[in-house]
């Protein structure tokens, strides 16, 4: 009895060893192809209709060159106090995008190319403004080394915008389109005014298999 349990259980065992071997003959072991950077002002390798980063990189060249151009926002002899952050911008249409990647690209390529012109306010930071304030104002730390204020800066002017998109698509091969319009506006803080306007218009087409995260 115990001779026919051993070899029962030997067999079992080559058995599931000849699986394990044919299983691993299905894996596929493909080395995958090495990562190379490429240039975010051109189109990658991989691609589809939505907004991606050689986008990004044109609309915000395009509107810090057009908001350098405005008397209102870089000629003025007092420069302006400025808001450039997502806080009022809305994404509606049907591309995925972060839209913190458009404002923090123009906020920071119009700080660097403006040279004072305009001065930028941080207000997505005003609460640790106001913390290290209060820990100035309770003695706790000493005043530092620039200025004591009554207030943190107020802004003359604050960026407000849109995305939005017109998809279309062939059934017959699959081919997608998309209109993108990226619409930026600089307001007035005091009198709700729009002192500027820029906008950003492209269309894709293509047969989209790209998915955007």
């Amino acid at each position: 009895m115990m001779k026919g349990t051993t070899k029962a259980l030997f067999t079992g065992m080559a058995a599931a060893s000849l699986l394990l071997v044919g299983c691993a003959g299905q894996i596929d072991n493909t080395r995958g192809k090495a990562t190379v950077y490429e240039d975010a002002s051109t189109t990658g390798r991989v691609g589809g209709v939505g907004i991606e980063s050689q986008d990004i990189v044109a609309i915000t060249d395009q509107m810090m060159r057009d908001m350098l151009a405005n008397r209102m926002l870089a000629g003025r002899d007092i420069p302006p106090r400025i808001i450039i952050d997502n806080a009022y911008m809305r994404n509606e249409s049907s591309s995925v995008v972060n839209t913190n990647m458009l404002t923090d690209r123009l906020r920071i390529e119009l700080n660097r190319a403006s040279n004072g012109r305009m001065i930028f306010v941080g207000r997505e930071y005003a609460g640790m403004v106001q913390q290290e304030r209060d820990l100035k104002r309770d003695g706790a730390v000493d005043g530092g080394t620039i200025r004591s204020t009554v207030a943190q800066a107020g802004a003359d002017y604050r960026l407000a915008g849109r995305i939005t998109s017109l998809d279309a698509s062939d059934r017959s091969d699959g081919t997608q389109s998309r209109y993108s319009q990226i619409s930026f506006e600089m307001v007035d803080m005091e009198l709700g005014t729009i002192v500027w306007s820029g906008l950003y218009e492209m269309r894709k087409a293509g047969r989209d298999d790209v998915v955007y995260r």
